[in-house]
């Protein structure tokens, strides 16, 4: 999956996949996650947040199934 590169302090890049409903977040830690069954919406809104880790922490990390993919 691409991921586009964010300006974030925890957060290196994020990837979407509209067919799977699988959102792919790199960390600048070096763990990338899959998020299952997350809805486009919940991704545009992501990328437009002012903050992208907040609105991580808020809405997504939680909230749906995860899984570590590296």
């Amino acid at each position: 999956m691409e991921r586009e590169t964010v300006k974030s302090s925890n957060i290196a890049s994020i990837g979407y996949d509209e067919t799977t409903e699988i959102l792919e977040i790199e960390f600048l830690s070096g763990g990338i996650y899959q998020y299952l069954d997350v809805p486009y919406y919940m991704y545009e809104e992501l990328m437009n947040a002012d903050s992208h880790g907040k609105y991580f922490i808020a809405y997504i990390k939680d909230n749906y199934e995860a899984k570590k993919i590296r």
